[in-house]
């Protein structure tokens, strides 16, 4: 299973930006992994956010569209949220998630916590 590590969250003021960052390891080749961000909000499901396959498709949340940007880079085995014009709706506890292109079991992160105030 992939080993995935976020980083980048924090508190920010409404209108800010963060730039979340997920590292991947314990695997053989990341650029055959499709890769997605999910939130999660205090009394809410999980939701995705954004995804990328490995082919650079790109998918977003309605809500998100025109603010958040995915992207990834498989020489750094790494798949970045750039968030901008941050709402306090946004706040959540953010995970990545991995899946293999040929199919199994998908792993995900621990979370990194997004806090926007208003």
């Amino acid at each position: 299973q992939v080993l995935l590590a976020e980083s980048g969250g924090g508190l920010v003021q409404a209108g800010g930006s963060l730039r979340l960052s997920c590292a991947a390891s314990r695997i053989i080749i990341f650029r055959l992994l499709d890769m997605g961000w999910y939130r999660q909000a205090p009394g809410k499901q999980r939701e995705l956010v954004a995804a990328i396959t490995s082919g650079g498709r790109t998918n977003y949340a309605d809500s998100v569209k025109g603010r958040f940007t995915i992207s990834r880079d498989n020489a750094k085995n790494t798949v970045y949220l750039q968030m901008n014009s941050l709402k306090p709706e946004d706040t959540a506890d953010y995970y990545c998630n991995a899946r293999p292109v040929s199919g199994g079991v998908d792993s995900w992160g621990q979370g990194t916590q997004v806090t926007v105030s208003s």
